[in-house]
């Protein structure tokens, strides 16, 4: 008996609704960022002070301003410190995914060494170990280092993450083995295959691995929060929880703009991504 497909214009009004139910937190964002304190003390006092009051939350306030975003933009000289924490600690991380995880993926892909599959395995079972089980080895390692409360805490750890490997891996071993032997054969070492044959097949498992672990690196709490001491060091995904809760609509305008920088990196980058995704042989 054949199973009836399911109409297409159902299927899309469920997506639809689907993804306005996802976008509900985003849209409370940013409403709440465009209410003022007063505004907040009224309609969500029950929230604010901890009791068992429903809250009034109304989608458009009735008096909207911009005062949370001039106060975090002009008067929050933490809030740039720590946003510029996050950029230098994100561009270190990408930069050393690119030299460390890119070489690592075409060994991986392109040579043949004894235990080559056993390593491979042991790199698939540390992408799956959470932080917490790692944390303690790594904090024993920095602090032997000397690298406790720097930068360089959260950027080393996560230069040898081994999830890029894994994705620019499944780019790398698409490319046919008769193709690197015709560059060996006109003559190109193995330095000028990787360059010439491997990047340019791979490039979109590259980007797509390069945008997935700027996401990953922007938001980054655990990492910052375990290995940094001073708070002048923090990136901003942890000045949020430094907020006062009777701050509300200031931490809805920090939010936002904390958020608007991931979004901008998606929407830029979203084919990009996705091609690279299919390409790297994983479904999105």
């Amino acid at each position: 008996m054949m199973q009836k497909e399911i109409p297409r214009w159902l299927a899309g009004g469920f997506f639809i609704v689907l993804g306005a139910v996802i976008c509900l937190p985003v849209l409370m964002l940013a409403s709440g960022s465009l209410a003022d304190g007063l505004e907040w003390k009224q309609r969500a006092a029950g929230y604010l002070r901890d009791t068992r009051e429903y809250i009034e939350w109304h989608w458009i306030p009735d008096y909207p301003t911009l005062e949370h975003y001039r106060r975090l933009l002009f008067l929050s000289p933490a809030f740039f410190k720590l946003f510029w924490n996050s950029v230098g600690m994100t561009a270190g991380i990408l930069l050393g995914q690119l030299v460390i995880a890119v070489p690592a993926a075409w060994a991986f892909a392109v040579y043949r060494f004894r235990g080559k599959g056993l390593l491979f395995s042991l790199y698939v079972i540390l992408m799956l170990l959470p932080f917490q089980v790692t944390m303690l080895s790594k904090y024993l390692v920095l602090q032997d280092a000397g690298l406790m409360n720097t930068r360089w805490a959260v950027i080393l750890p996560a230069i040898f993450s081994t999830f890029p490997v894994f994705l620019i891996y499944r780019s790398f071993a698409g490319i046919p083995a008769e193709l690197l032997e015709a560059a060996r054969v006109d003559g190109a070492g193995e330095l000028q295959s990787f360059v010439r044959v491997g990047l340019p097949v791979a490039q979109g498992g590259i980007l797509a691995a390069m945008i997935l672990s700027f996401l990953e690196s922007w938001n980054m709490m655990e990492e910052p929060l375990t290995f940094l001491q001073d708070k002048s060091l923090w990136p901003l995904s942890l000045y949020l929880p430094e907020i006062a809760m009777d701050q509300a609509g200031y931490a809805c305008a920090a939010s936002v703009i904390t958020l608007t920088v991931s979004l901008f990196v998606f929407a830029i980058f979203h084919d990009a991504l996705e091609q690279g995704i299919v390409t790297s042989g994983l479904k999105a």
